[in-house]
């Protein structure tokens, strides 16, 4: 049977958020032109702290989107995928903000040098959702223009969009807020509902939970049209496409139910082998 990636079942305004914030097309393209490999901005890496260099190996694999899981323990904030692996050293500011403020100032302002692009961190919360996410909130002030700002019905593009997953009390803490400095990320019931994109700008949900075919075979046509009617809304919405759960072994069925996901322009693929879905997508000229 094909693994899944290790969360398994456990877990822009337009186009501008989640990652999507750019300059206009004509700066963008000329930026991308100048620089070295262009970053990989469909690449999620799932667990991206379970990595030898967390946050560091993705981003030199030109990864767009990282994953965080994070607990509350007094006032800090502790990433970790299980509660036994709590380590008070291993801090979200110590893993993730204060590198990613200093790689934001030796790059003039954007996370891949020459892409102003953001890059989207999505933080998984594995606490209570509320009170976690509100001390997540007064962490993300100290950071001043590093991350994509709500504030007073507008968007404004920081070099970092912060997407809150994970429990799902954060939200009720989040929308009664005028300003913030992180988005929420839906479930495919959120596809459709009054939540604007600059609230949800992305929608993720458990692809064994809706999907039965995991890359062996034929993609069942009924299960294809499913998939891109879930892109086709979403997008129509300006809201972003992620899958967890998908098979997360190298081989064909990988490959295959990958290759779909692209085909349905699905926005980002799920995974642990960093290396792997960077030679993936480098094969098939995508990012």
């Amino acid at each position: 049977m094909a693994l899944t990636t290790r969360r398994g079942a456990l877990t822009t305004l337009g186009a501008a958020l989640a990652g999507a914030v750019a300059l206009p097309a004509t700066s963008a393209e000329a930026g991308e032109r100048k620089h070295g490999p262009r970053p990989l901005w469909r690449a999620h890496a799932h667990n991206d702290y379970e990595h030898p260099r967390p946050l560091l190996d993705a981003l030199d694999h030109r990864f767009g989107s990282l994953e965080a899981d994070i607990y509350l323990v007094g006032d800090q904030l502790l990433v970790a995928h299980d509660p036994e692996d709590l380590d008070p050293t291993r801090t979200l500011e110590s893993l993730y903000l204060d590198p990613l403020a200093a790689r934001v100032r030796a790059n003039h302002g954007s996370v891949h040098r020459g892409h102003r692009k953001p890059v989207q961190l999505l933080v998984d919360i594995k606490t209570e959702g509320a009170a976690t996410y509100l001390e997540l909130d007064r962490h993300l002030k100290r950071y001043k223009h590093l991350f994509t700002t709500y504030a007073h019905g507008r968007v404004f593009p920081g070099a970092v969009t912060a997407v809150i997953s994970g429990d799902r009390a954060a939200r009720t803490p989040m929308e009664a807020q005028t300003v913030r400095r992180a988005f929420y990320d839906g479930r495919l019931a959120d596809l459709g509902s009054s939540a604007p994109a600059s609230f949800v700008p992305l929608i993720s949900d458990n692809w064994t939970l809706n999907f039965t075919w995991l890359g062996v075979g034929a993609f069942p046509d009924a299960e294809r049209s499913k998939l891109r009617g879930i892109v086709r809304a979403s997008h129509s919405r300006g809201q972003k496409v992620r899958f967890w759960a998908t098979p997360d072994v190298a081989g064909p069925a990988r490959d295959a139910l990958w290759g779909e996901l692209l085909a349905a322009d699905v926005d980002f693929l799920n995974t642990d082998d960093l290396a792997g879905l960077e030679a993936f997508l480098d094969g098939r000229r995508t990012a």
